[in-house]
C-alpha cells in the first residue's frame, strides 16, 4: 500500500504500473529444483572406540555440558585464554571471513526478488537547419521519470535458489570453521601456557640443583684444602657444578622462548601478573572424567565435521544450479513512469509511459560448456564427500588417540611420583653413607643425578597428564554456544 501511495503522488495510475506489478507478481512464482536429494554419507568409522569402556563411565561429564571456562581450574590460565580470544589474529580473520560469507549470502539471496529502481533523465539535442525536416534549426529536449525492474530472472528451474542455498551453506560452513579455529586456539594456548609452567618448574629445579652443586663443590674444596679428601672428588664436584650451570642456561632460554610463543598466540605480550604460579602445573586443568560418548556423537559435536557437511550440502546445491542452466531462462525488464518534452509538463495528463521487455534464452549449442560445468559440479560434490569422510576419520583417530593416552597417563604420573620418592631416599642415604666413610663420593653423585632426572621426568609427566585432558576435550568438539544464526 505504501508503494502505490508513494507513486500516485507522482501522477502514476494503477494502470500505468501494470508492467511493474506483473514482474512483482511473477517473482512470487516458484519453480522446481533440479538439485539431487541430499543424503548424509555413512560415516566411515568403527561403531565403538578402540579403548575398552571409553564411554561407559557413569560419573563422566558430557563434553557439551563443560565449557572451556569449566575445563580450566587455574584462574590465570582462564584469563590468558580470554586474552587470546580477544586479540588473536587468526581468530579475528576467521570472524571477518564469517562476515564476508554472510554478506555474499545476502547478495545471492537478493537475486530472488526483483530489484526496483527509480531513474530520471533529460535528453537534449541540437539539430542544424541544414538537416532539419522543417529547415529550421533548434534544440529539442525530453524528460522522463520511471520506476522499474531490470533483467529479473524468473527462477522456474531453481537455478537462483540453488545458488542462494550454496551461498548459505558456504556461510554456515565458515561460521562452524571459526568455531573449530576457536577451540584449536583454546587448546593451543592452554598447551603453551602449561608448557611455560612446566619449563618454569624445570628452571626452578635447575637453579636449586645449581645451588646444591655449588654447596657440594665448596664442601669438597674445604675438605681438600685441609687434606681430608683427594682432588678426585673435587674435580667430580666441579664437573657436576658446571653441568648444572649449563642446564640452568638451557632452562632460562626455554622459558623466554615459551613466553615469546605465547605472546604470538594471544596477540599481545604476556603480563607478568599472569605468569604461572610456581608448582601449580598439576592442578591447572579439571581432571574430572569426560565422557567420550559414542563415535556417532562426533557428527553433532565436532565443528570441523559440521563445517565439512555444510560444504557438502552446498556442493550438492551447485549441481542443481548447473542442471538448471540446460533449461530456458526468462528475464523480465519493465518500467512505468512519465515522459514529456517539457519539464513543467512532465506530470500532465497523457504523459504516462511504460515499457515491458521479456526475454527468453534457450541454450542450443554451447560447445560442451554446460556439460563441463555440470561435470565439474558433480566432481566437486564427490570431492566434498571425500573431504567430509576424511574429516570424520581424522576426528575418530584424534579421539581414539586421546583416550589411549588418558588410559595410561594417570598411572604414569603416579609411578613417576613414587620414583621421585625412591630417588630422594636413595640420595639421602648415599650422603649419610659418604659422611660416615662407608661409600665413595661417586655414589653420592650418581644418586644426585638420578634424583634430578626423576624430578624432571615427573614435571614432564604432569604436563602430559594435563595436556591429555585438554586434547580429549578438543578432539570431542568442546562445549559450544547455540547454533549459528542465519
Amino acid at each position: 500500500m505504501r508503494f502505490f501511495m508513494k507513486y500516485r503522488t507522482l501522477g502514476l495510475s494503477d494502470r500505468a504500473l501494470t508492467p511493474v506489478a506483473a514482474v512483482l507478481f511473477a517473482s512470487l512464482l516458484t519453480g522446481c529444483s533440479l538439485a539431487p536429494e541430499y543424503h548424509r554419507p555413512v560415516a566411515p568409522i568403527a561403531t565403538q572406540w578402540t579403548v575398552p569402556n571409553a564411554h561407559t563411565e557413569p560419573s563422566a561429564l558430557s563434553v557439551s555440558a563443560l565449557s572451556w571456562q569449566g575445563l580450566f581450574a587455574d584462574q590465570k590460565l582462564r584469563q590468558v585464554v580470554q586474552l587470546a580470544l580477544d586479540d588473536n589474529r587468526d581468530l579475528r580473520i576467521a570472524v571477518l571471513n564469517i562476515q564476508k560469507a554472510q554478506a555474499q549470502y545476502r547478495i545471492q539471496r537478493s537475486e530472488l526478488v526483483p530489484q526496483l529502481g527509480i531513474s530520471g533523465a533529460e535528453a537534449a539535442q541540437r539539430t542544424p537547419a541544414s538537416v532539419s525536416y522543417t529547415g529550421v534549426g533548434g534544440v529539442t529536449r525530453a524528460y522522463s521519470l520511471d520506476v522499474g525492474v531490470s533483467a529479473y530472472e524468473l527462477d522456474l528451474f531453481g537455478r537462483v535458489r540453488n545458488l542462494k542455498e550454496e551461498a548459505r551453506q558456504a556461510y554456515l560452513s565458515t561460521a562452524w570453521s571459526r568455531r573449530a579455529t576457536q577451540i584449536s586456539l583454546i587448546a593451543e594456548v592452554a598447551g603453551s601456557y602449561m608448557a611455560l609452567a612446566a619449563d618454569q618448574d624445570l628452571q626452578r629445579l635447575a637453579h636449586e640443583t645449581l645451588r646444591s652443586r655449588q654447596h657440594e663443590y665448596d664442601l669438597q674444596q674445604s675438605l681438600t684444602s685441609v687434606g681430608k679428601s683427594s682432588e678426585l672428588p673435587l674435580h667430580q664436584a666441579e664437573s657436576e657444578l658446571e653441568n648444572a650451570r649449563y642446564q640452568t642456561l638451557i632452562t632460562d632460554k626455554q622459558v623466554l622462548t615459551d613466553r615469546n610463543a605465547l605472546a604470538l598466540l594471544i596477540g599481545t605480550p604476556l603480563p607478568d601478573r599472569l605468569l604461572p604460579t610456581p608448582n601449580t602445573l598439576a592442578g591447572m586443568v579439571s581432571m574430572q572424567p569426560i565422557s567420550a560418548g559414542l563415535p556417532s556423537d562426533l557428527l553433532q559435536q565436532r565443528p570441523d565435521i559440521i563445517a565439512a557437511e555444510h560444504s557438502l550440502v552446498g556442493a550438492n546445491a551447485d549441481i542443481g544450479a548447473a542442471r538448471a542452466a540446460f533449461f530456458p531462462s526468462i528475464s523480465l525488464t519493465a518500467s512505468a513512469g512519465r515522459a514529456s518534452n517539457a519539464l513543467g509538463e512532465l506530470f500532465d495528463a497523457g504523459g504516462r509511459s511504460w515499457s515491458f521487455a521479456p526475454q527468453i534464452n534457450l541454450p542450443i549449442f554451447s560447445g560442451g560448456r554446460l556439460l563441463a560445468q555440470l561435470e565439474t559440479s558433480k566432481v566437486e560434490r564427490d570431492i566434498a564427500v571425500a573431504e567430509y569422510e576424511k574429516t570424520i576419520q581424522t576426528a575418530f583417530r584424534e579421539v581414539a588417540d586421546a583416550l589411549a593416552e588418558q588410559s595410561v597417563v594417570n598411572r604414569q604420573t603416579e609411578a613417576q611420583q613414587k620414583n621421585v620418592g625412591a630417588a630422594q631416599a636413595a640420595y639421602d642415604f648415599a650422603k649419610i653413607q659418604y659422611a660416615n666413610g662407608l661409600t665413595s663420593y661417586l655414589e653420592v653423585l650418581d644418586a644426585q643425578r638420578t634424583l634430578y632426572t626423576a624430578q624432571q621426568s615427573l614435571i614432564q609427566s604432569q604436563l602430559s597428564q594435563q595436556n591429555s585432558q585438554v586434547t580429549l576435550y578438543k578432539a570431542l568438539g568442546g562445549g559450544w554456544e547455540p547454533a549459528v544464526a542465519e
